[in-house]
């Protein structure tokens, strides 16, 4: 029992570690920051040509996103089946970890107009992310049994939102008093940004010294390799993946929702820079007491879920999203506004994210975790594709923040229409339930 706690608390600290990424990267302050980059290099008509292709400067930093989710989609499940087959979890958890921060920390780099430099950066941090929550995310099911899943999930993600909002903190008052340390608002930025990937490196070594390899509950089939069996595993977890109808369609409802939960996050900050005029200051502030908030969140919806189960309370939070954008869109014209709807949002963030964790764990096949996680995490953190495309389109083709943040109201609405048609016993997070997980999707 004491090595399973052991274990447990190595994993909160993944969160911990990697979380400040999200939070101090992609959510505040590369937005605006690579938006400027990108303004630089623009033409009269605010437009860039990568490879040829007209791209609207503000619309950038969300394609980048976009094709995260692209190269993703084809890398994680690949990397998800290795994970199952070997014992290669840990390892690859590490690897990307490390690949991913040292990316972060190279953004110091990024200044002028070198907008290419900073998208392969943001590119390459953002794969390496998502790749290693999906190993993550699979040790859910090997240091928890099924009915305290959604409290080990809940408490993940809590002591995530502390450990971003930490860092956050401690770069809020880097920006706002840059001058005293002699530097200016951009390096003040790209300090926060590489100090970002330099804690998520440094929290990295508690997991990775506390996680136990195990050794896989399947095995590499006769004349495959490890390589080999990723590749043909894509094509065999999208075919095996019928055979559990309510698994599935809890992954398309969770797709969808969560696209819209992605954009929102992502295009925050960049709302209150264009739309409000508000400073980046005040931005980062916000942002600050949205993670200690999520925090409290977090726990807070584990203990709603306790009583009317965590698809119930899921299906709560799609409501409080929806009415968050249309309030963003018809009413928010000032920095109060904005500081109220982000409190809201921040007590709704952790708890839809975690419980749809925990949830998914329990309804998916004993012994492919990984597998099963890394067709979750292609719409995770920072990974997901259309939203953030259609996102981009409204943005580039109208130039309103406020119309292409309406946009994504279609996301929340779907997802919540197909998680009412997935059917949930009393049982669904027992053991007895966790072991007959095909008879739940007959």
């Amino acid at each position: 029992m004491q090595e399973n706690r052991r274990e447990r608390i190595g994993w909160y600290f993944y969160d911990w570690a990697n979380s400040a990424f999200y939070t101090t990267v992609v959510t505040v302050f590369l937005g605006p920051y690579l938006k400027d980059i990108t303004y630089a290099a623009a033409d009269s008509a605010g437009f860039v040509y990568p490879l040829g292709i007209p791209i609207y400067y503000k619309s950038f930093f969300f394609y980048i996103l976009a094709l995260s989710f692209v190269l993703q989609f084809f890398i994680l499940p690949i990397l998800g089946a290795v994970a199952d087959y070997t014992n290669k979890k840990k390892f690859l958890l590490g690897l990307f970890a490390y690949l991913g921060s040292f990316s972060t920390i190279l953004m110091y780099f990024l200044q002028g107009s070198n907008y290419l430099f900073g998208g392969v950066l943001l590119l390459t941090a953002n794969v390496c992310f998502g790749a290693s929550v999906v190993m993550y995310n699979a040790y859910l099911g090997e240091i928890a049994p099924p009915d305290k899943r959604d409290a080990v999930s809940s408490i993940g993600w809590a002591i995530g939102y502390l450990g971003g909002g930490i860092v956050l903190a401690a770069n809020a008052l880097l920006f706002s008093y840059y001058e005293v340390f002699d530097i200016s608002a951009g390096d003040a930025v790209r300090i926060s940004i590489s100090s970002t990937g330099l804690w998520w490196a440094i929290f990295t070594i508690i997991p990775m010294l506390t996680l136990k390899v195990r050794k896989p509950i399947i095995n590499i089939p006769n004349g495959e390799s490890v390589l080999t069996v990723g590749f043909n595993q894509l094509k065999e977890t999208l075919k095996d993946s019928v055979n559990y109808p309510k698994t599935l369609m809890f992954l398309f409802a969770y797709l969808c929702y969560n696209e819209g939960v992605q954009v929102v996050i992502v295009s925050a900050s960049q709302f209150g820079d264009d739309e409000l005029g508000l400073s980046l200051g005040t931005l980062t502030m916000v942002f600050v007491i949205v993670q200690f908030v999520a925090f409290f969140g977090a726990l807070t919806f584990n203990q709603i879920a306790k009583k009317i189960n965590a698809k119930n309370t899921i299906m709560i939070s799609l409501v409080i999203w929806t009415l968050s954008v249309l309030y963003a869109f018809l009413f928010l014209y000032d920095e109060f506004g904005y500081y109220l709807l982000a409190i809201v949002i921040a007590l709704v963030l952790g708890g839809t994210q975690a419980l749809s964790r925990s949830l998914y764990s329990n309804l998916i096949p004993i012994g492919k975790e990984a597998e099963y996680f890394s067709l979750y995490e292609v719409s995770d953190r920072g990974t997901s594709l259309i939203g953030p495309l259609v996102f981009g389109l409204a943005l580039q083709f109208t130039g309103s923040f406020r119309i292409a943040l309406l946009s994504i109201c279609v996301f929340f609405v779907i997802g919540f229409l197909l998680l009412i048609r997935v059917k949930i016993p009393k049982n669904y997070n027992t053991n007895e339930m966790n072991g007959d997980k095909r008879s739940f999707n007959a």
